[in-house]
């Protein structure tokens, strides 16, 4: 096994196919083809299932692929270390639910980072897809909660994909409205006041489950419905037609502007956000970086942390 194979792998998941692979790295495609045989067969497993329509990673390719950007990634960083000379591009990625915290978090570590070239990645996406970016190492962390109704089935999943959980801090759950909305100036609502408003929920996929919702009450029966895929068009959606979504009640003026406020909901649930990734593993100086950022914005908001 070498790393220039490793480096091809990579290619391919990127690119989801052999053939635009090979165009990329200036091969041809019978040599790439015959690269990743020999890898498989020295390593004793099948990584890719092919077909007419590119190729797929099998379970065991998953997992082997996980591994093989860790290696790679660490091999530019021996380089730049010792080597000297033009730094390695950094790279850095998180995965996470729609919450302003995380990309404050993210804009104070990018201008604190202060390096000519890097490529860091922040995507706002599904929960299944969270837990698939950090398992396969396409991200470092994911930022996500749990609840007394999610808890049980997120930590098997978690579990099963080898992904450990640690609590950031608890949140009570809040409604985001309108400052027009004639619920912004209630002191608390129930979900009694909610129901003549339309609810936004975040999309989630093919993989939609009640367990992965972003918010609580998932399972509450609404008259009026809306489901968005950004937190851009929910904001707009919360302003133009007097909708609701059941959040931590978190907000930033920065990012999101002072339309919208947050009121406390009467419930009995909560949410404890934290952030998943590889058990057994450490997070990369940038990765503890970034969580002491999120743990500083958090206590700036008054909230407590959680101790693991």
């Amino acid at each position: 096994m070498t790393l220039q194979q490793l480096r091809y792998l990579i290619k391919i998941v990127q690119t989801g196919s052999i053939n635009l692979a090979a165009q990329e790295l200036f091969l041809a495609q019978p040599s790439l083809s015959k690269a990743m045989s020999e890898l498989e067969k020295e390593m004793g497993l099948s990584i890719f299932v092919r077909s007419h329509r590119g190729v797929t990673l099998t379970e065991e390719g998953s997992r082997f692929l996980a591994y093989a950007r860790q290696v790679v990634e660490q091999a530019d960083l021996l380089e730049q270390h010792y080597k000297g000379g033009h730094n390695v591009r950094r790279v850095f990625a998180i995965s996470a639910q729609h919450y302003a915290f995380v990309v404050n978090a993210f804009v104070s570590l990018v201008r604190e980072y202060g390096e000519d070239e890097y490529e860091f990645s922040l995507r706002e996406c599904r929960t299944h897809d969270i837990i698939e970016d950090v398992r396969t190492y396409r991200s470092e962390l994911g930022v996500l909660y749990l609840s007394d109704f999610n808890s049980a089935v997120m930590r098997h999943i978690l579990q099963g994909a080898e992904l450990s959980f640690q609590p950031l801090f608890t949140a009570r759950p809040h409604v985001f409205v309108s400052r027009r909305n004639p619920l912004a100036g209630l002191a608390s609502v129930t979900l009694d006041d909610l129901a003549p408003y339309p609810r936004l929920t975040y999309e989630q996929g093919t993989n939609n489950s009640f367990y992965f919702a972003e918010e609580l009450h998932s399972t509450e029966q609404v008259p009026k419905s809306i489901i968005v895929s950004d937190r851009a068009t929910l904001f707009n959606l919360l302003i133009g037609l007097d909708g609701y979504t059941i959040s931590s009640g978190v907000l930033s003026a920065d990012l999101n502007g002072t339309d919208i406020c947050a009121v406390p909901l009467e419930s009995q649930e909560h949410m404890d956000i934290g952030y998943i990734h590889p058990a057994g593993t450490e997070l990369s100086p940038l990765g503890r970086r970034y969580i002491e950022l999120l743990q500083a914005y958090i206590q700036r908001y008054g909230l407590k942390l959680t101790t693991s």
